[in-house]
């Protein structure tokens, strides 16, 4: 019997299953940011690496702040990198440009997914489980997130990153049930998914737009779905 749910936050509650680079990158090409899909992925990996080892965003920063502050890193390296030509107050307008376009997006997403929790949370105790900055309350407080979960498992808090299923069990801790009565949902396949499973829980799998085209394994995950809401009718 599913006493309990454990969700992931980027990707999963904020971009309806979509891969943040696959968003990044639609906001780019629709402002006109004139670079090839794969020099926008190498300055995205860049900026996320570089948001992982160093620590620049701090406790307090807004999700706009933390967005802002990785469009300045991935452009700043395009720009230093000769892929984009143009002047310093040209590069930060189209960086505003890129912010308005994403933040509006996140915040219609975010609604739409906390109709849905405060659904299943009538019925359920739920955990959010997620790889982030340090900021993740913040973050679910400027979306009106905050509250609907039981306890809240952040990567840069607790020392350990998604896809140690080490993590989950963190989780399932704070649910106070037994992992095979927890069910994990999240948008990736190798961080979500799998260590969920090798954590004991079940897992639901939001397949959105990935990052790769590679072909999963739908077998693994106890259900696949493609919009939240489907999560109300199981």
């Amino acid at each position: 019997m599913i006493k309990g749910y454990i969700f992931d936050y980027g990707g999963t509650l904020d971009t309806a299953g979509r891969h943040w680079g696959k968003v990044l990158w639609e906001a780019y090409v629709r402002n006109g940011a004139g670079v090839t899909e794969q020099q926008f992925r190498d300055a995205y990996v860049y900026a996320e690496r570089k948001l992982g080892s160093t620590r620049i965003v701090m406790p307090d920063f807004t999700f706009r702040k933390t967005l802002d502050v990785k469009l300045g890193l991935e452009l700043d390296r395009l720009a230093g990198g000769g892929c984009l030509d143009m002047s310093e107050q040209a590069l930060r307008g189209l960086q505003a440009r890129i912010l308005d376009f994403l933040y509006e997006g996140v915040r219609r997403e975010t609604s739409k997914s906390r109709e849905v929790l405060e659904a299943l949370g009538r019925d359920y105790p739920m955990v959010l489980v997620s790889n982030f900055y340090g900021n993740i309350g913040v973050v679910l407080k400027e979306f009106g997130l905050d509250g609907l979960f039981r306890g809240v498992v952040e990567s840069a808090v607790v020392g350990i990153r998604k896809p140690d299923p080490r993590i989950f069990s963190l989780g399932v801790k704070a649910l106070g049930i037994e992992a095979e009565e927890t069910v994990v949902v999240g948008d990736s396949y190798d961080k979500d998914i799998i260590p969920a499973v090798q954590a004991g829980c079940h897992a639901v799998w939001y397949k959105g737009e990935g990052w790769t085209e590679r072909e999963y394994d739908e077998t693994l995950p106890d259900a696949v779905i493609t919009d939240l809401s489907q999560l109300l009718s199981k």
